[in-house]
């Protein structure tokens, strides 16, 4: 017994003298953090998918409505600038309101039975460009998380640019 506690110590200390050196940190200034900052987060709609759904009673409307619990994932990119790729849906073309979707018209959250977790609301910085349905385009913006505006979707991409062309 006392052999193998020595050859364990012995293997610890010779273990430990190959680990590799600490190198010195160097301070990083704080434009090139500031950079890094503000670079938009590449969003995918997989990562859109970290939410749960409830039924939830809304007595104004006199209905249930799906209540979202948004996972950690997506709440630290709430408030976020992001970029996200979808099949633009239009909702009405005179206001210019659309919707980003994971997937084309025919199998959108609103036509096919895809769930509210694939689907973004397009808030324009500027609304004056037009959109076909099922384009599929790039877009940045500010994430924002709703979960109490029945009136809205539950991910919604405010000052919304098209990225590319």
């Amino acid at each position: 017994m006392n052999r193998i506690v020595i050859a364990f110590l012995c293997v610890s200390l010779v273990a430990s003298a190959f680990r590799p050196a600490k190198l010195p940190v160097e301070p990083t200034s704080s434009k090139a953090v500031a950079s890094v900052a503000a670079e938009p987060v590449k969003l995918s709609w997989e990562v859109l998918r970290d939410v749960t759904f409830k039924k939830k009673w809304y007595a104004e409307e006199s209905v249930y409505m799906l209540y979202p619990t948004f996972g950690q994932s997506i709440q630290k990119l709430n408030g976020k600038t992001v970029e996200l790729t979808g099949y633009v849906l239009p909702v009405d073309l005179e206001t210019n309101v659309y919707v980003l979707s994971a997937f084309p018209y025919s199998a959108c959250f609103f036509c096919g039975g895809a769930g509210p977790e694939s689907v973004v609301s397009l808030k324009f910085k500027k609304s004056d460009k037009k959109f076909k349905t099922d384009e599929r385009r790039t877009f940045r913006g500010t994430l924002k998380l709703n979960a109490d505006n029945i009136y809205e979707l539950n991910y919604i991409l405010a000052d919304a640019e098209m990225i590319g062309q």
